[in-house]
């Protein structure tokens, strides 16, 4: 008799989740590649191997220099919209800052 017992009240607990919904979830993923991820066209960019007095002639002063530092020496030039990365005297990468 035991063992009707316990068969009857698992049927129960079964019976009575029958009657909750679980609610689904769905998600749809979206792929923006990295170039497209901006607004701001990146030709008006310091590019890569460009040199410090070329990036200074064409966008002028930045508002900060911070760096060199380390071996090789890396430098950071911050403009208003971005900020410029150079290894020795040679842009190494811009990073945009963002729309705020």
């Amino acid at each position: 008799m035991r063992k009707n017992k316990t068969l009857f009240g698992a049927l129960a607990v079964t019976t009575s989740l029958a009657f909750f919904q679980i609610p689904t979830v769905v998600a749809e993923e979206v792929r923006v590649p990295v170039g497209e991820q901006s607004d701001r066209d990146q030709a008006s960019f310091p590019a890569s191997g460009m040199s410090q007095s070329s990036v200074r002639a064409s966008w002028g002063a930045p508002m900060e220099i911070q760096g060199p530092v380390g071996e090789p020496p890396i430098s950071q030039w911050h403009y208003q919209n971005f900020v410029v990365y150079f290894e020795g005297d040679r842009v190494i990468h811009t990073v945009l800052k963002q729309n705020r």
